[in-house]
């Protein structure tokens, strides 16, 4: 258990201080309690007091300090200091004694009750000074509360009136610095009373206290409820009135759609392994999302349909009205708001609402959204695709011509050498060479044998032999068509060489054009897995009821914004004036 420290109590009568001890009580200390009572011809107790502190010790017996009352057998401050200095210095050197303010009003009060006429509080100090008065003596302070009191006193008495008596612990509050004190109404004064407090008075003074309380908490509840109702509940009752009596019925138009690529065969690296996730599509959804938001989306949407032409319609509230002669900037904006969309990358959907006036023009809103969201995205692979096709394309087109011109030059050589296909001319020549030299051989063995005759005959030797020689004349004709041959035609070496040159040149440009055209059907496959397409999982259908505005919710919100911005707006009052009057 601890016991609290009591504080010692100020002696407050002149018996009990250490300067009474071995001195013989006086009448008034043997009494334990005086009431004091002013009478017309009696002593004020602002004499008493005054008488009190004259006869005193202060404890310090001789000393003097700077400042203190002069005794009455000295000499005054001013004639034995012949030469005074400026009152300016002066001013300056009580200033640098850092009075409180306190000190300076007592003497000014001071200086006033001695009718010393002074600019300043400083001045009044200097004055009084001047005079030999000490302004903070206790004797000086204890005489004006005297006189103060015993004039307060005798004019409470005069009307009739007293003021009551303040309890113990209770306390002026300061009075801050630049304000005024309201002067008191006639006939009454703010002194202590000097009656005796007894405990019915004590009793009807904390009741009277209590009900001062009850009736300030009263009044600042009520102001406090008076700028609640100004500054939030009038706010608030107007947005709900606006929300469920005034704002138009609102339908939205849900729907839910994703951008999907063609499937691809299997590929190594990171390439085959993000390929048929959505984050192949990322970035499509991405820009589907930004045009569908954009400027270019509300023009074609009020082209096709009159996105303003429905919001201009009179029968709307007139805070979402749109103007007959409204601007892009302005439509635009009320466009952000009706159409609402958002991109889920976890699961690469694309959610779209659509608010319109009217549940159908909703639903044809949406339509309209998704159909130009089909459109950019074949817009965006488009290109990709023409790009890798166009490549492939002119090689086929630059073989194709190629084997035609090939094609040409092969028929030009048939038609001028007048040979369709050198490799048969020349196995006709070949069989008639060998059809004469198998003709020659005979003739041959026909002469051999008629010569083998003792006696032949000569007429069929000499046919045979013209035979013999015909063949060998026919022979080398023949031989010369291959490799010499007639002066308009060339040799059928020439002939063949020419046609065979220009028939191979034809079969490489065939490859060519074959490879060209399993190129283009290779860049046709890729470029048709590069396809993007729009893939519908929820499809809008029109509300029957109005979606908007919810007025309940918009209202509760509405009270939760006006009662945040009261109390931060309280909150930064409180704390300026707190600044302010520190």
């Amino acid at each position: 258990m601890t016991t609290p420290p009591k504080a010692r109590a100020y002696r407050t009568r002149r018996e009990e201080s250490v300067l009474a001890v071995g001195q013989e009580p006086t009448e008034t200390a043997k009494k334990p309690k005086v009431k004091v009572e002013v009478r017309k011809g009696a002593e004020t107790p602002a004499q008493d007091a005054e008488q009190l502190f004259a006869t005193a010790d202060d404890g310090f017996g001789d000393m003097r300090f700077p400042g203190a009352a002069p005794r009455p057998a000295d000499p005054p401050q001013d004639a034995a200091v012949p030469d005074q200095p400026p009152m300016a210095e002066r001013i300056a050197a009580v200033r640098a004694e850092n009075l409180t303010d306190r000190q300076l009003r007592m003497a000014r009060r001071i200086a006033a009750m001695h009718e010393i006429e002074a600019a300043s509080d400083h001045e009044a100090v200097v004055l009084l000074r001047d005079r030999g008065i000490d302004p903070f003596h206790r004797a000086s302070v204890s005489r004006i509360l005297s006189e103060e009191g015993a004039r307060a006193q005798a004019a409470a008495e005069a009307a009739g009136t007293t003021m009551p008596v303040p309890m113990r612990g209770d306390r002026t509050p300061p009075r801050r610095r630049g304000t005024e004190i309201a002067p008191l109404p006639p006939g009454t004064t703010n002194l202590p009373s000097r009656e005796e407090l007894t405990e019915d008075r004590r009793a009807a003074e904390i009741i009277r206290i209590q009900q001062d309380i009850a009736r300030r908490r009263r009044r600042k509840l009520l102001m406090l409820f008076a700028r609640l109702a100004a500054f939030v509940g009038l706010p608030t009752l107007v947005a709900g009135w606006y929300y469920f009596f005034v704002a138009t019925p609102l339908y939205a138009t849900v729907s839910q759609f994703q951008i999907q690529q063609a499937d691809q065969s299997s590929s190594g690296g990171l390439g085959g392994l993000f390929g048929g996730t959505q984050l192949a599509t990322n970035t499509d959804s991405v820009s589907v999302q930004s045009y569908l938001t954009s400027r270019d989306a509300m023009l074609r949407l009020d082209r096709d349909l009159g996105f303003k032409r429905a919001f201009q319609d009179p029968a709307m509230d007139p805070i979402l009205r749109l103007a007959p002669d409204t601007t892009n900037e302005q439509a635009y904006k009320l466009y952000r708001n009706s159409v609402k969309i958002g991109y889920d990358p976890t699961e690469g959907v694309i959610n779209m609402e659509v608010i319109a006036p009217d549940p159908e023009l909703s639903q044809e809103f949406s339509l309209a959204l998704i159909k130009y969201a089909e459109g950019q995205v074949d817009q965006m692979t488009a290109r990709l695709r023409e790009d890798q096709m166009k490549g492939s394309v002119e090689s086929y087109q630059e073989a194709e011509e190629k084997v035609l011109l090939a094609q040409r030059r092969v028929q030009e050589l048939q038609q001028r050498l007048g040979v369709l296909d050198p490799a048969a001319e020349g196995g006709v020549i070949m069989s008639h060479i060998a059809e004469l030299e198998r003709q020659l051989a005979e003739k041959k063995l026909e002469l051999g044998q008629l010569l083998s005759n003792q006696s032949p005959n000569a007429s069929r030797v000499a046919g045979v032999k013209g035979d013999i020689g015909r063949l060998e004349e026919m022979l080398a004709e023949t031989r010369s068509q291959l490799t010499e041959g007639s002066t308009a035609r060339g040799s059928l070496a020439t002939i063949s060489g020419e046609i065979r040159i220009a028939e191979s040149d034809l079969l490489t440009r065939q490859e060519l054009l074959a490879a060209a055209a399993a190129q283009m059907e290779t860049a046709r496959i890729e470029a048709n897995k590069q396809v993007r397409y729009l893939s519908l999982s929820v499809a809008p259908v029109p509300p029957d009821e109005a979606t908007y505005p919810k007025a309940f919710q918009n209202t509760i919100v509405a009270f939760l914004v006006f009662s945040g911005i009261y109390l931060m707006l309280s909150l930064t009052a409180s704390i300026l004036r707190e600044q302010v009057s520190s």
